[in-house]
């Protein structure tokens, strides 16, 4: 099962304070919209999003299709398939992508500590 390229989402309080944090550790700025309170942050191959009043968690994050520089995958699995097979392995779902849609998708887990995981595909 190829779930796609990780990242970190960090729901943060202060976008620009976490901004200049993480450029502190050689983070640059990869994408995003400061203006939308989000930024997506890269440092070689290690990718985390800043998120400003989004969403109440951290989330694990995996984006089927892509490689580390949202670059689109010549092979990958999309999330229709992996959703089937892990409902098959029983995996229950917090939200949940049309299992007959075609395109961008995501679905939501949560790990057994309340960790919540989305996989998002943007490709189609």
């Amino acid at each position: 099962m190829q779930l796609g390229t990780f990242s970190i989402s960090l729901s943060v309080k202060d976008l620009n304070t976490s901004e200049a944090f993480y450029e502190k550790l050689g983070f640059t700025k990869f994408g995003g919209d400061k203006s939308q309170n989000w930024l997506i942050l890269k440092n070689g191959d290690t990718v985390i999003g800043l998120f400003q009043d989004m969403f109440p968690d951290n989330i694990l994050t995996f984006n089927p299709g892509w490689d580390s520089n949202a670059e689109t995958l010549d092979d990958y699995t999309d999330i229709r398939d992996l959703q089937k097979e892990l409902k098959a392995k029983g995996v229950e779902f917090a939200t949940e992508a049309d299992p007959d849609g075609e395109g961008p998708a995501s679905f939501t887990i949560v790990d057994p500590d309340g960790n919540p995981i989305l996989v998002d595909q943007h490709i189609g």
